[in-house]
């Protein structure tokens, strides 16, 4: 009796609270890197092709740790790539609302997962093999069930918090948070035509995940760290096994390339400012940003000496607007406002008309080659003319960037 209670209590192995946390924690970190790694990186964006050994040893532990299937998995996620924020997108905080994707995403996720247009358009190119068909999409919850008894096993009662634990980690981390947060808080690299946010600079916990602006920027890249600072674990296990000969790296995002300005925009120019569009953005959304803070700053005193200025209060409230990259799809009322504004400020208003113009030039899919480098010199041209010494000096980095 006393050895039966002694196994209950602490299973096979015996170990104390924090030895158990300990391995729980290291367990749910390999099923973090399965999913960064494998599921994403690898199968759903093609970033990477994985060693058949690794592919399997990865498809089994998701089998065991979560019970996702990868073909579900990976159409969802390129689903929500096709259609990010917009009317169909599987789980997207401006469809749905944050509290919704942070607290139920995994219920989006298994909603999705019914649907066989979804699977039928997206979910080519991943594993079909027999164990796939046979084991671990007809019989994915088998796997966690055996997960629950070898915990119970290994662990005793407490075996079951383990479990609990990993089964609520990709669904806390994954839906909740880079779905959730990773559209709604955190700072932006790139202005890409989403709400994506890097949550920290540290892709740690996650993997890398927390990097989700710079992967929405270039979602193909293998590696999703961009600047100096940032780091990127799901990159390092990638190194690791590329050294190993296990994996081959496919894709990354380009590397930005400044040469010696030139007098005028040539072809490599044009090439470079397409390639580093978001980046280009990001960086005239700053410079706008900056100026509606300064003309606040010039309004303020005359405010405070007993002048109410209602362009101020209207500026003050909408400079967020104005910064927006792209104001194509604002509410009525908004696009009022923002009209409003920029017909009280020519500097404002001609930084908005000039940023419209740029976006115009590399989301032009009928122009030629000849036409869009013409339309760029044209706008560095006026830029310099502008009499707007940020304009001018950002068309003078413009005519630095390369292919």
């Amino acid at each position: 009796m006393d050895n039966i209670l002694h196994f209950l209590a602490g299973g096979f192995l015996q170990l104390s609270w924090w030895q158990v946390a300990l391995v729980t924690l290291v367990a749910t970190h390999i099923t973090i890197v399965a999913v960064t790694v494998f599921l994403h990186r690898s199968q759903a964006h093609r970033g990477l092709d994985l060693h058949p050994a690794v592919m399997h040893f990865f498809r089994f532990w998701l089998w065991l740790t979560t019970g996702m299937v990868t073909k579900e998995w990976v159409a969802i996620h390129r689903k929500h790539h096709a259609k990010c924020e917009r009317e169909g997108d599987p789980h997207s905080p401006v469809v749905f609302g944050l509290g919704k994707v942070f607290f139920r995403g995994a219920e989006l996720y298994r909603a999705e997962a019914t649907n066989p247009e979804t699977l039928k358009r997206f979910g080519h190119g991943t594993p079909d093999d027999w164990l796939e068909r046979n084991v671990y999409t007809r019989h994915s919850l088998l796997g966690v069930l055996i997960m629950l008894g070898i915990d119970l096993a290994l662990f005793g009662v407490l075996g079951l918090t383990v479990w609990a634990i990993q089964m609520a980690w990709i669904p806390f981390w994954a839906a909740g948070v880079v779905n959730g947060i990773g559209h709604a808080w955190g700072y932006r690299n790139f202005a890409s035509p989403d709400t994506s946010t890097n949550v920290m600079p540290w892709g740690i916990i996650i993997g890398g995940e927390e990097l989700h602006n710079n992967h929405h920027a270039y979602g193909t890249s293998a590696k999703f760290s961009a600047k100096w600072y940032e780091f990127d674990l799901g990159w390092c296990y990638i190194q690791v096994l590329r050294a190993l000969g296990l994996a081959k790296v496919k894709k990354l995002a380009p590397k930005l390339k400044l040469e010696q300005p030139k007098p005028v925009a040539d072809e490599r120019t044009l090439q470079g400012v397409i390639t580093h569009r978001y980046e280009i953005l990001a960086r005239y959304t700053d410079l706008v940003r900056k100026a509606a803070a300064e003309e606040l700053n010039r309004m303020r005193p005359l405010r405070k000496e007993g002048n109410p200025d209602c362009s101020f209060d209207l500026l003050s409230q909408c400079k967020e607007l104005i910064a927006k990259p792209d104001d194509s799809n604002l509410e009525p009322a908004q696009k009022q406002q923002l009209d409003t504004i920029l017909a009280q400020n020519q500097s404002l208003s001609t930084l908005v008309q000039m940023r419209r113009e740029l976006v115009r030039l590399w989301e032009s899919s009928s122009a030629s080659s000849e036409q869009l480098l013409a339309d760029l010199q044209a706008w560095c041209q006026r830029a310099q003319q502008s009499g707007i010494d940020s304009l001018e000096q950002f068309a003078y980095r413009l005519r630095r960037y390369a292919a």
